[in-house]
């Protein structure tokens, strides 16, 4: 049976808020949870923006990956209580997601935060005006580039749908002075971390296969 240990009740409240989050954008999200070596365990959701967000808690996770359903792992961290817990039965076939590989990521720029939450805001107002046909801002406007960065060698473009994402899972916290968001990339991924998570996006879209 799979098991999940989170030994700090701070880190299953976190835990707990991501998928919680999680959950709100979409109520048949699921949530893979992958261990890393240093005992850590990472939680990977997509969001509807077709965007993934990640958050990260001390603990272990058996097996070292699995996906399950959102709802089954928040009742786990909310109802059930305790450092051991089962998060669900494995939903593995259902992830269709790809994760980036591990690999070096490159620092391009780091933002105020207060900067990444008025960009953030000002999308929400016009999503609120332009709602799509599936409840979801439409594309021209998720896909619109609000910000570009450059550093290292490299220029990263930051689409408005990475924005709904951080803004949508709440890891932006602007109360906060002096408080920033980095950007870091690879040659294939962007990512955005902020306080409490971040987005990851493809910089570019994979080429289909052709037979």
């Amino acid at each position: 049976m799979p098991e999940l240990v989170i030994p700090d009740a701070g880190d299953r409240e976190t835990l707990g808020a991501f998928v919680a989050r999680a959950v709100r954008l979409d109520q048949n999200t699921l949530v893979r949870l992958r261990q890393r070596g240093d005992g850590v365990v990472e939680a990977w959701c997509a969001t509807p923006f077709e965007v993934l967000a990640t958050r990260a808690v001390a603990g272990d996770i058996t097996p070292s990956d699995i996906t399950v359903s959102g709802n089954e792992l928040l009742a786990a961290l909310t109802v059930a209580g305790g450092e051991r817990m089962d998060p669900g039965p494995a939903r593995d076939l259902m992830w269709h997601s790809e994760l980036p590989a591990p690999g070096r990521w490159q620092l391009v720029d780091e933002l105020p935060a207060t900067v990444i939450s008025e960009l953030a805001d000002r999308g929400v107002t016009l999503a609120r005006d332009n709602v799509g046909p599936h409840g979801t801002p439409p594309a021209s406007l998720m896909d619109q580039a609000v910000l570009t960065v450059s550093g290292n060698e490299l220029e990263i473009k930051v689409q408005m749908r990475c924005l709904f994402a951080l803004s949508g899972m709440g890891f932006v916290d602007s109360s906060i002075d002096g408080d920033v968001v980095r950007v870091t990339a690879t040659d294939s991924w962007m990512r955005i971390d902020a306080r409490y998570g971040a987005v990851l996006k493809r910089r570019h879209a994979l080429l289909p296969l052709l037979f």
